[in-house]
């Protein structure tokens, strides 16, 4: 019975998360909750799942907040539509979500292409953004360096064979045998020019957090950008700063970023529990 009881994680304070299928705009998008706290939304990035890397995040996060983590579109047990795979198109499902969920408001977390939808967030849903997380995405596509540019429009599933990503997408995906295809569907939903838009980034409401590795193919100039755009390359010390905060990791690229779970967390932590300067919530 003792032995039972312990490996159900009754004993180890361990609680099984929540899953489900959310019906947003024509998926079935699913969904997993972790821990209690205040609402935290994760976003994997682009070719990911919940599982792998991912979860180690999730179980530090979920020690002190609800987190929510989904499967976006096409990825993992979603699965995919007749739609493109655009972070305006996923913000929209994560807002759909908080609606299913009924959840008024939440704080956004996101890698990569997930941080992109998370910033789409603030901006085509800010009364349910609190907060926004963003690890390692550009506002726009010459954000990235030419080589990630170039790299992202030439790829395949080939890139992918025999890889924990494409193992994944087969067992967990409902068309297990339609990998190529999906990474097709990415590759050419986000190809072309694209721009979020400085003044409607400038606009966000949210206070945002720029998370990126020194290696990571976003410009260090766009990276620039992006924080002024929040209020941020002010001297702290002679007026009120922004509630927005910038971490450059040092050695750190796109794919590493993921392992720096220690580094991380506490400073995600820290800015999410941080309370507004003077009960003003500035940029």
């Amino acid at each position: 019975m003792f032995l039972t009881m312990l490996l159900s994680g009754v004993v180890s304070g361990q609680q099984k998360p929540t899953m489900g299928y959310a019906p947003v705009n024509g998926l079935k998008m699913y969904y997993e909750i972790h821990g209690s706290g205040e609402p935290l939304v994760v976003l994997h990035g682009a070719f990911m799942t919940i599982s792998g890397d991912w979860k180690d995040w999730i179980d530090e996060l979920s020690k002190t907040r609800k987190v929510i983590a989904v499967e976006m579109q096409g990825h993992g047990r979603t699965a995919d539509i007749k739609r493109d795979i655009t972070p305006e198109n996923l913000s929209d499902d994560v807002a759909g979500l908080l609606d299913y969920l009924k959840i008024p408001s939440a704080d956004i977390m996101g890698y990569s292409l997930g941080a992109g939808a998370a910033m789409q967030c603030a901006i085509r849903h800010p009364d349910k953004v609190r907060k926004v997380v963003v690890i390692s995405y550009p506002f726009r596509r010459d954000g990235w360096v030419r080589q990630v540019n170039d790299g992202l429009s030439k790829l395949t599933a080939a890139a992918f064979k025999g890889s924990p990503i494409e193992a994944e997408y087969r067992r967990l995906n409902p068309d297990p045998d339609g990998f190529a295809g999906f990474v097709k569907h990415v590759v050419t939903s986000n190809s072309g020019s694209w721009d979020f838009g400085a003044d409607k980034l400038k606009a966000t409401t949210a206070p945002m957090f720029f998370i990126n590795g020194d290696a990571d193919g976003v410009r260090l100039e766009h990276l620039g950008e992006m924080f002024s755009l929040k209020g941020g390359g002010m001297s702290g010390d002679m007026q009120p700063r922004s509630e927005s905060r910038l971490a450059i990791l040092p050695n750190t690229t796109h794919v590493t970023l993921i392992s720096r779970i220690t580094t991380i967390v506490p400073m995600i932590n820290d800015f999410l529990d941080a309370k507004p300067q003077n009960g003003i919530q500035p940029r």
